[in-house]
């Protein structure tokens, strides 16, 4: 065991004028199964390559381990993946190997195949086995979640919790709370770190945020309170002050004549009544600085919306005994389904089984097929794709080129955790997360009779997944899906259509 120590670390991008860390002090211990959360742009994947040492910053950070990062870049695919493996790892005995390959559920034959031979998870699970074939490293694992299936993320997910030394960036409750034992958050004002999973992690932040949020009505209506109070005793401090010199003495006094001992009473009740009003003053002052440090990291989450576009027909889609082709290979063969109104299907199945060209035939793209395809007449489709490669350019030139309202576009990226800082940026630069807001912010924005997201969550935070969510349960618009969060998939899906059948 050793420490991994933060001491007032402050970063930013040449290019910004916003600090991404400023002044942040903690401590790691190398023996933890540490979960890395925060919403998206906060720095994740900044401070993973802070730790290897990519960029200059204010502070210090001290280790006594050598970092190494994953997701690795393989440069050349067309390459035998064993020769991927000895790329990466230098040292170490085959044996080793294949039984890490056996605990990712993975043969050994992926060894003599070329690496672009295996699908996406196959390649993340080989990848993840040559990780930690690294001995006497910290790891500091970026979403490797992101090409896995399900049952890929169950498999790794186990895998990890096996483990132990690393920093994991993921998004995905399920498989987070199958792995880790400690949880670091970057929140709004600072970094926090919390023994125990995700789900510990998320219902202490919710008790807390509630108990502030009480509280913050309590200091509320105090302040306004001892604010009525003070302004009060300062009319009666004021009043008392002018009959200091005998106002409304006897009558049976001569005039202008005052007695002592009348003087000396309203001297003393002048004396008590400032010194109450001072004291309501600094309990008001108390009480505005207890309120001011409250709520400071309390996420905002306000609710979207979306307009459903109605439809003259009860039926959408239908695919009678449909067969998708690529060449020679058939991918899925066999397909019958029927979208009707309301309908939330999620398309379930491993990595390859066709899930992604269902929803290209559907969306319309030029795939070869035999059986029936049916679709409704003037159905309008909002499509969320997998890809964000090909975004670029500013935010309202992205909004005219699709023809949505810009300001209800912005509306809902600003609920999403977009600042407005980020709308002057180029989308290029955004991260992961941020593009894929960008892509259902535009859905969202499209006025349609169904629609059709395929992993519209990938690298998308935890707190925008749960406005997701309720956004989808609200509105209950028709929806066909493609998504590993076991968790979105359960909360969210009216029907679930298994792909392996389709095989």
């Amino acid at each position: 065991m050793s420490l991994i120590n933060v001491i007032n670390l402050t970063f930013a991008y040449d290019s910004s004028y916003e600090n991404i860390f400023e002044d942040v002090s903690f401590q790691i211990d190398t023996d933890w199964k540490l979960a890395f959360t925060g919403r998206n742009g906060r720095g994740k994947t900044t401070f993973l390559n802070l730790l290897l040492g990519k960029y200059e910053y204010r502070g210090k950070i001290s280790a006594n381990v050598v970092f190494e990062y994953f997701p690795y870049d393989v440069s050349d695919k067309r390459i035998v993946t064993m020769d991927v493996v000895n790329n990466i790892c230098r040292s170490f005995m085959e044996w080793e190997l294949i039984r890490e390959l056996s605990l990712l559920e993975l043969s050994e034959d992926v060894l003599n195949r070329t690496f672009n031979t295996l699908s996406n998870g196959e390649q993340t699970k080989v990848l993840l086995a040559a990780l930690f074939l690294n001995e006497n490293k910290f790891l500091l694992i970026d979403e490797p979640t992101n090409h896995l299936d399900m049952r890929g993320r169950e498999t790794v997910s186990k895998y990890l919790n096996s483990k132990k030394g690393f920093i994991l960036v993921s998004h995905d409750r399920a498989f987070l709370d199958g792995c880790v034992d400690h949880i670091l958050s970057i929140n709004k004002t600072n970094i926090e770190i919390q023994k125990g999973n995700f789900s510990s992690w998320m219902s202490n932040k919710e008790l807390r945020d509630n108990f502030e949020l009480t509280e913050n009505e309590k200091l509320k209506k105090d302040i306004k309170r001892l604010e009525t109070a003070a302004r009060q005793s300062t009319e009666w401090a004021d009043k008392v002050e002018s009959n200091k010199k005998g106002k409304g003495a006897a009558k049976n006094r001569k005039k202008g004549e005052v007695s002592i001992d009348t003087m000396a009473y309203n001297a003393e009740k002048s004396r008590r009544m400032q010194q109450r009003r001072k004291n309501l003053e600094r309990r008001q002052h108390n009480a505005i600085e207890e309120k001011s440090s409250l709520l400071k990291n309390l996420e905002s989450s306000d609710n979207l919306k979306l307009i459903k576009l109605p439809y003259h027909n009860n039926t959408f889609i239908k695919l009678s005994d449909v067969s998708i082709n690529y060449g020679e290979k058939t991918v899925c063969r066999n397909i019958n389904l029927t979208i009707e109104n309301g309908d939330r299907i999620a398309l379930c199945g491993r990595n390859g089984s066709g899930k992604s060209s269902i929803i290209k035939l559907i969306c319309g793209e030029a795939i070869s097929y035999s059986g029936e395809l049916m679709k409704g007449s003037q159905l309008k489709i909002s499509y969320v794709s997998q890809d964000t490669s090909h975004l670029k350019g500013n935010l309202s030139d992205y909004a005219i080129e699709n023809d949505i309202d810009e300001s209800i576009f912005k509306a809902i990226l600003r609920k999403l955790d977009f600042s407005r800082v980020q709308f002057e940026k180029d989308i290029s630069t955004f991260s992961g997360g941020q593009k894929k807001k960008v892509l259902i912010a535009k859905s969202l924005c499209e006025k349609a009779h169904l629609l059709v997201w395929d992993e519209p969550l990938n690298f998308i935070d935890v707190l925008s997944r749960i406005q997701i969510e309720e956004l989808l349960l609200n509105h209950k618009p028709t929806i066909l899906f493609v998504e590993h969060d076991s968790i979105f998939g359960d909360k969210i899906a009216t029907k679930k259509l298994d792909c392996l059948f389709f095989q």
